[in-house]
């Protein structure tokens, strides 16, 4: 029976009953502002206004809200066409990453102004503690606020501008060898850079390879009208005001609800399932399990082809190795119908031993996971030994005994979720033309194409994957999880089928953080110098091996390249265990090798007596150096790198130069500053880490992009980059923009369609702004040559190469312009007619590191072991930033989501393998009012193989903010952690044993 609503002023007739979930009728109802999070309502997504106070319609009913005024998103104020004063504020100040959340918080904004218009910055932050945001790190989003609430009193609001250092000089490298190759005879030759008398580069200098002529250029970085502005993201409106643009934000007319039957044993073997008493209620429409789906291998990891081994999965096995794993699906007309099915469904298990500890699952007496027959590319799997990984450059034995000094010391890192606000979803259907089409929340559509293909027996030409805005990635979607289980079930019924992890289901049956336990054992000159270093990781892959053999790869990389060393050596094991399954998370196997690393510098440093920045400046890698272990680690199995790449741009010295003086690191001398005044169970410590990162796979990650011209001299621009809320369908504009000669403005780009866009690996690896950047600066560039010749044929000039474009217009040497509407006419309608169009890829065999150096400040209760952090610096150099006012968005959310990998995030299990807090709050993730200070610095730099001189940015944050705490805690109290993260009991017990 329809039901009257009060929403947005006038009163609407819903179809819903008064026990239905109030978010549910709302999005039927068109209001898709309200989103899922999770059933109980602590990511605060939907919220919406009952008469003027927030709350969430995930645990209200329809009938509770039957009398009240309900506001959404969809309902501001403001005039049509234009924006409520808070969501410009959102629009400009970068507030904004996926959007997902944005309308929630938009709304807590709107709720605190009504009743507040001149709030304080601690009274914004409790207002918008109720909507967890896993992007922003909250500081932009306040800061929106603030500016709102000025413009709505009528004041001139504040500004908040990136902060961008620009180190005066450019960085070019030469060969010296007359063959134009890189060769060891090359002499290394540093002038001093301007301005900076008696400093050189790198402050106090090491010796390095002799690779290169480095030489400086000063002056200002090459002026530019588009790239490297501050301009807001391209689909920003549409977040703002809440219009669809989500997996979810569709109807299909007839379709299914799907739910999942989950493994409640953390390893079992499948007897037999009996679902004749499910498949008998009515509304239930299909069942599958491993007894009606072929049994088809497969790697899920979104990797390029092929993909890294072991294939050691299936849709549906009749095996379980993990809790969540996999038993069957059901699809019904409702999602309550699918729920009551679950619980009809008879599974018979043969119940066994399980592991969870990688060190004890390659005992000889440990049960076997995967005992299976038909899965190949197992190292050793008797032992559950997936990957034995080994790499060693030099003579690392010897390199020890030479050493004055050797120290050894482990170090563990934990397992943790990516947490996206949005779960994963995935919507499939028939089309027209009985094409299977997939719309899903994915950072890797046309990996998902390929991989779920020979899964659903459909050539890759029968399916199409279309990725709309996500709400979060983080690499948990740079996956192929639930595609395949829609695609069977709409084959299996010729209906839609939605399937939407819960909140639970996103914790134990999606992907997380591998756990490692890393070893160090360096040896090291009496002046400092780091002279043998071996790094020895036991990798915990849980119960499927995806992404491990790559995980792993990685970690030994970042963990051995960071420092200039002659004797190196990695020695890996990635091991098989009954966890829930680790995969690809921001970062990518570089913090957990960051925070081993970065504190086992940090121990040396006091071990030896030296500063530890000292130490770290002494040793780290420089402009001119080399990163022989590139070639030794290389994308797994892959041989992607050939030969050692040679460091072209470096900004670490002045990275850290900004960091100490914004973190106040001269305190750390200061008689007494370490205690807190009439505090005495208080200490207080100042924490660093360098971070070194890369920019996309080289040698495998391509990019393509297509650009056309319009009637009106706009562009379309096509790319199969993935946004993922990081900008990159804005900073691909910008890029085109300002080849062309056209505003932001003038640029329409879509991305992410199989069907309609060019081939792209996906959003991973820090890859799109270098490899994609480069894909569409180069086919704007062809493009600009053709425009170039139309307009010298529109004016009667012989010669188009001297034509320059800006302001719209193509402008000749003598003055004489046309602009880009005229020329767009001229080339489609009038006169030698053709589609002025180009097309481009790009694929490197650089990967260009980006620095940083991290800082943290911490506060240690000595009495109960809580740590507080309250301040967090990072001064990044990822080249040029394309845009400063997203670049500056991703390190200031990276560093939060860094915050709570260090500080308070941890997945906990009990003795069975059920994790025991599958929730938010449980799990805790940190809220707008519980930040501490924050401060994100870019230092510009200029990377010659870059578009624009640009580096990458979205995954460095995630690296150094974990070792920067250890070292502060070790700073505030003398005692080093050696395992995160740093929980008030773990804190507390490492004091007393101290």
């Amino acid at each position: 029976m329809p039901v009257t609503l009060h929403i947005n002023g006038r009163d609407e007739e819903i179809n819903a009953a008064g026990q239905d979930n109030l978010r549910s009728a709302l999005r039927n109802a068109g209001y898709v502002s309200v989103r899922f999070g999770s059933h109980s309502g602590e990511t605060g997504a939907a919220a919406i206004l009952l008469d003027g106070r927030l709350v969430s319609a995930d645990t209200l009913l329809v009938g509770q809200a039957v009398g009240h005024r309900l506001d959404t998103v969809e309902g501001l104020d403001a005039p049509v066409g234009s924006l409520h004063p808070l969501q410009q504020a959102f629009i400009e100040t970068g507030a904004i990453q996926s959007g997902y959340s944005t309308p929630a918080m938009i709304l807590a904004a709107k709720a605190l102004l009504d009743r507040n218009p001149e709030p304080t910055e601690s009274e914004v932050r409790d207002a918008l503690s109720g909507i967890l945001c896993r992007e922003t790190g909250y500081l932009r989003p306040v800061q929106a606020v603030l500016r709102a609430a000025a413009i709505l009193r009528g004041e001139q609001p504040p500004s908040f501008p990136p902060e961008v250092v620009d180190v005066g000089y450019l960085v070019t490298v030469f060969p010296n060898d007359d063959d134009g190759t890189l060769g060891d005879g090359d002499d290394l030759d540093v002038p001093e850079p301007p301005d900076r008398p008696g400093e050189g580069l790198f402050g106090a200098r090491t010796e390095t390879q002799t690779h290169t002529a480095i030489i400086l250029h000063s002056g200002p970085t090459p002026e530019t009208s588009v790239v490297g502005k501050p301009e807001t993201k391209v689909d920003a409106v549409k977040l703002a005001k809440g219009n669809p643009a989500f997996v979810d934000d569709i109807e299909m007319r007839g379709m299914l609800h799907a739910r999942l039957l989950t493994s409640p044993h953390a390893h079992a073997r499948i007897i037999d399932i009996d679902d004749s008493e499910a498949r008998a209620l009515p509304g239930v429409r299909a069942i599958i399990h491993y007894k009606n789906i072929e049994r088809v291998k497969y790697a899920s990891g979104g990797q390029s082809y092929p993909n890294p081994p072991p294939y050691d999965q299936v849709s549906f096995d009749n095996k379980v190795r993990y809790v969540g794993d996999r038993v069957a699906a059901v699809a019904a007309d409702t999602l309550e119908i699918a729920e009551a099915a679950l619980k009809l469904i008879r599974v018979e298990y043969d119940v066994l031993p399980a592991v969870f500890d990688e060190r004890e699952a390659i005992l000889p007496d440990a049960p076997v996971i995967h005992d299976e027959a038909d899965t190949e590319g197992i190292h050793d799997a008797a032992h559950n030994l997936v990957h034995h990984i080994h790499a060693e450059k030099g003579e690392v034995d010897k390199g020890f005994a030479q050493a004055d000094h050797v120290f050894e010391r482990s170090y563990y890192v934990h397992q943790v979720q990516q947490v996206p606000i949005e779960p994963h979803i995935a919507i499939s259907w028939w089309d027209a033309d009985e094409r299977l089409v997939i719309r899903t929340s994915t950072q890797v559509p046309f990996h998902v194409r390929r991989m779920v293909a020979p899964l659903l027996g459909l050539p890759v030409r029968r399916i199409r994957v279309i990725k709309p805005r996500i709400g979060g990635g983080f690499g948990v979607k740079q996956e192929m999880l639930i595609e395949d289980i829609v695609g069977h079930l709409t084959i299996a019924t010729g209906r839609p089928v939605r399937l939407e992890l819960t909140r639970s289901e996103e914790f134990y049956s999606s992907r997380t953080r591998h756990p490692e336990t890393i070893t160090y054992k360096t040896g090291v000159m009496a002046d400092g110098t780091l002279h043998s270093m071996e790094m020895k990781v036991l990798g915990n892959t849980g119960a499927y091996g995806t992404h491990g053999l790559t995980v792993l790869t990685v970690s030994g990389l970042r963990g051995l390249s960071s420092y200039n060393c002659e004797h190196r050596r990695f020695d890996c094991k990635v091991v098989y265990t009954n966890l829930p399954v680790p995969g690809a998370y921001r970062g990518y196997g570089g913090p957990q090798a960051l925070f081993a690393l970065e504190s086992h510098i940090d121990e040396i440093a006091h071990a030896l007596g030296m500063d530890p920045i000292a130490l770290r400046r002494k040793n780290w890698v420089q402009a001119g150096d080399t990163l022989p272990m590139a070639v030794l680690l290389g994308e797994g199995e892959k041989e992607t790198v050939v030969e050692a790449p040679v460091i072209l741009s470096c900004g670490l010295d002045e990275c850290f130069s900004q960091g100490m003086a914004a973190i106040g690191w001269e305190r750390k001398q200061e008689p007494g500053w370490h205690t807190v005044p009439n505090k005495p169970h208080l200490r207080r410590g100042l924490g660093a880490a360098m971070c070194m990162h890369g920019t996309a796979i080289p040698g495998l990650d391509m990019g393509g992009a297509a650009i056309k011209i319009n009637d009106d001299g706009s562009f379309n621009v096509t790319v199969g980059a993935t946004d993922l809320g990081t900008g990159s369908d804005t900073i691909l504009g910008q890029m085109a923009a300002e080849v062309l000669g056209v505003p932001l403005a003038d640029v329409i780009i879509y991305s992410s369609d199989t069907d309609m866009t060019p081939f792209d690996t996906g959003a991973y690896a820090s890859s799109t702004t270098y490899i994609s950047g480069t894909a569409v600066t180069r086919a704007a560039e062809q493009l600009a040559d053709q425009i170039r010749e139309r307009a010298a044929l529109i004016m009667g000039l012989d010669d188009w190469r001297d034509i320059r474009l800006e302001d719209r217009r193509a402008i000749a040497p003598d003055g004489q312009s046309v602009t880009m509407e005229r020329i767009a006419l001229h080339s489609l309608h009038q006169q030698d007619q053709r589609q002025l169009m180009a097309t481009a890829s790009y694929v490197s065999s650089a990967s260009p590191p980006p620095f940083a150096g991290q800082f943290a400040e911490v506060e240690v209760d000595i009495e109960t072991g809580q740590v507080t952090v309250t301040k967090l610096v990072m001064a990044v150099d990822a080249g040029m930033p394309i845009n400063p006012l997203t670049a500056s968005g991703q390190v200031e959310g990276g560093m939060v989501q860094a915050l709570g990998y260090g500080h308070c995030e941890e997945m906990a299990y009990d003795e069975q393998g059920r994790m025991v807090n599958a929730a938010l709050g449980p799990y805790h993730i940190y809220r707008a009012d519980e930040m501490p200070e924050l401060k994100a610095i870019l230092v510009q730099t200029h990377e010659p193989t870059g578009p624009f001189g640009a580096k990458a940015i979205a995954e460095i944050p995630k690296d150094g903010v974990a070792p920067a705490i250890a070292n502060a805690v070790f700073d505030a109290t003398g005692v080093r952690i050696r395992r995160i993260p740093f929980t008030p009991p773990r804190v507390y017990d490492a004091l007393r044993g101290a």
